[in-house]
């Protein structure tokens, strides 16, 4: 552990992050009350939790778990210790306040998901498998696997929900799915971090609704596809 943290120390410094002794000794020490703080349901939960989250809002998630363990809340392991860190916690903060008000406007939210494709997924695989991180590689592998699929199946009911919402000229079901997706990253990190056995169930209940979601949706944006399509169809006829 002292030669992993050693290196991670060294890693800082090459990026400009320069890290005392004592700083390095504390974070170190934190991370072994992580260790036995945390049990095995404990940190498969918060693996899936990063894992889903981060296909809602990654940037949250990051600010979250974070702040948490800045704060003392939440004793993070080793792999997750540089979300606490000052610069991770302003940058992921800025961003989080971006796509806030980017997720409340039609259309743009759809925009905004289509581009962080390539983000959240590899994103949540990250934070999985850094709740294992290189003390346990096997774990961190299958976390990290864990991760990016249930970050991929939340992305794409995101994406699916509100590509159907967008087709109604109103703002206000964009704005309240919105509203309801920060609700629900806020609920899944606190349950997976207070009751991991009681967000295993949920995180159950969320898949199959995912699914039933996916299937209802897809088959509502085909008909309405079908719909435009006729539409311009006719047009083109009639000219």
């Amino acid at each position: 552990m002292d030669q992993l943290w050693l290196a991670f120390v060294q890693w800082l410094h090459t990026v400009g992050l320069h890290v005392d002794a004592g700083t390095a000794r504390d974070v170190a020490e934190g991370a072994a009350r992580a260790t036995t703080a945390l049990d095995m349901p404990s940190l498969l939960a918060l693996a899936a939790a990063l894992g889903w989250a981060s296909g809602f809002r990654l940037y949250a998630v990051v600010f979250l778990v974070g702040g948490m363990g800045w704060l003392g809340w939440l004793p993070l392991p080793a792999g997750l210790q540089v979300l606490q860190h000052p610069a991770v916690l302003l940058v992921s903060g800025f961003m989080l306040l971006v796509e806030f008000f980017a997720d409340k406007v039609p259309w743009l939210d759809s925009a905004w998901d289509a581009l962080h494709t390539v983000i959240r997924i590899p994103a949540g695989a990250l934070l999985a498998a850094g709740v294992f991180g290189a003390d346990n590689a096997t774990m961190a592998v299958v976390a990290g696997l864990l991760g990016g699929s249930l970050s991929a199946t939340a992305l794409a009911t995101k994406m699916t929900t509100r590509a159907a919402a967008n087709t109604s000229p109103e703002p206000f079901s964009n704005w309240g799915l919105s509203f309801f997706e920060d609700g629900l990253v806020v609920a899944v990190v606190w349950m997976a971090t207070q009751h991991p056995v009681w967000f295993g169930v949920a995180l159950v209940f969320m898949l199959l609704v995912s699914a039933l979601l996916l299937v209802v949706l897809l088959q509502f944006l085909r008909a309405v596809l079908r719909r435009v399509s006729s539409f311009f169809s006719g047009s083109a006829k009639v000219a």
